[in-house]
């Protein structure tokens, strides 16, 4: 077992707050935008929960398998520290130049400008605000927060999750109450498909279901400042998973079922939609403040999370030393992360940049899992977890990588923007490399 660890005065992340980052991280647009798209893709609510159901396996069994790497090494810097050590450094810049590109500048730019939607619509923007304004002033809020204070930006970031836990928990209960008014639920006429059709459909619902999951691995990217070690880390990540997955599994009922299937087909306001139906224009209301809360927790959990994946970079040489950060919080690498969703916020096709997303990052995360089986041989034999555990890892990298090859058959420009990304991450360690080599021979 590898155990770097940071001193104990900078071990200031709880286990309830690393809980809540994975929470927050979780709890996105996704899971208020997804189901439309599926149910009109699949054209069956039980299909899509099937989705939903099919992606928390996946969720929880990925939870269970970075604890295991977190036993390996208890260390910030997540899927890129994991792959540099067990496979090699170019895999690991890979990986880390896929979380600046996807995994959190493009996922933070999302759900930044979703909040300003949401927040404030179009019709009721003032014309002399421009647009993109209230997810820049988000975005600032976030990265100062987290770029002053590590302590103070956990807590900030566990009272918002507190805060939106317990709104969705309101809006849970009362649906539920009235549900003998519900009038959702069955099937919509879709055109007649082959089986490898329709399981390629099914196979794209979930990776984009999955994104909405993509983030119950968060705490293993802070794990170097967590207060309870390895321990904290793998609490921290499969109690967060299970408990967003039973707010996932009940939310999409409400959504699914409550209003009529032909409503929210392909509608990517799917909650609002829902909501008017089970409590009318107060409860739209209600829960338009409930996803404002919830993208903006997404959006400094992001701002918690990423630039500690900058930081254990510049410290192996394969980032800007300017961004190396002696002890936490990695403020140069937060301001980094905050530029960089801002600029992405300005930019417009960000919906083209964010389709890819989940073919991305899924193939990422299975990557990262499989190297548990590259470590086990390095391992600790007394800290080795059981074999039980292990299968839990194949299943969620076996699962992932089938699911994303079905997807990428399905949606091959997608499998080209994501292959491109890899290329670029491949072609700048190269150059990376080539620079530093040059100047150790000058």
């Amino acid at each position: 077992m590898i155990d770097e660890r940071a001193d104990d005065q900078f071990r200031l992340i709880s286990t309830s707050a690393l809980s809540m980052l994975v929470a927050a991280s979780m709890i996105g647009a996704g899971v208020f935008t997804t189901s439309g798209f599926a149910l009109a893709d699949l054209g069956s609510t039980s299909l899509v929960m099937c989705a939903w159901i099919v992606g928390a396996t996946l969720a929880i069994s990925g939870a269970i398998s970075y604890g295991m790497l977190a036993d390996h090494i208890t260390e910030s810097g997540g899927e890129y520290l994991f792959l540099s050590r067990f496979v090699h450094p170019a895999a690991g810049f890979v990986a880390g130049w896929v979380s600046l590109l996807a995994g959190f500048t493009g996922a933070g730019a999302y759900a930044a400008t979703a909040f300003e939607s949401y927040a404030l619509p179009a019709a009721a923007r003032p014309t002399w605000l421009p647009e993109g304004s209230l997810a820049i002033v988000l975005v600032i809020g976030a990265t100062a927060m987290h770029a002053l204070n590590t302590r103070r930006g956990a807590i900030s970031q566990s009272s918002l999750v507190a805060i939106k836990l317990s709104l969705l928990a309101l809006f849970i209960t009362y649906s539920l109450i009235v549900m003998p008014t519900w009038s959702g639920g069955g099937t919509l006429p879709i055109e007649k498909r082959s089986p490898w059709s329709s399981v390629g459909s099914f196979a794209t619902s979930v990776m984009w279901i999955s994104l909405s999951y993509s983030g119950f691995n968060a705490a293993i990217y802070v794990a170097g400042e967590a207060k309870d070690g390895a321990r904290g880390v793998k609490q921290a990540m499969w109690k967060g998973t299970i408990l967003v997955t039973v707010f996932y599994l009940l939310l999409n009922t409400i959504f699914l079922y409550a209003p009529d299937v032909s409503s929210i087909a392909g509608q990517q306001d799917i909650a609002a939609i829902a909501a008017s139906k089970v409590g009318g224009a107060q409860l739209a209301w209600l829960v338009r403040i409930i996803v404002c809360t919830g993208l903006a927790t997404s959006v400094s959990s992001i701002l918690m999370a990423g630039p500690r994946v900058y930081a254990k970079m510049a410290k192996d040489g394969l980032f800007p030393r300017y961004f190396d950060a002696p002890k936490p919080p990695p403020t140069r690498s937060v301001l980094l992360q905050g530029a960089a969703i801002i600029v992405v916020v300005l930019m417009t096709g960000l919906r083209d940049l964010l389709s890819y997303l989940g073919l991305t990052l899924g193939i990422s995360a299975a990557c990262t899992v499989a190297t548990l089986f590259f470590a086990r041989q390095t391992g600790d034999k007394a800290s080795q977890p059981s074999k039980s555990r292990y299968v839990i890892a194949g299943y969620y990298t076996t699962g992932t990588l089938v699911l994303a090859a079905l997807a990428a058959w399905n949606r091959p420009a997608e499998a080209l923007a994501t292959l491109a990304t890899i290329l670029a991450g491949v072609i700048g360690f190269a150059l990376l490399r080539r620079h530093g080599s040059g100047k150790r021979n000058a």
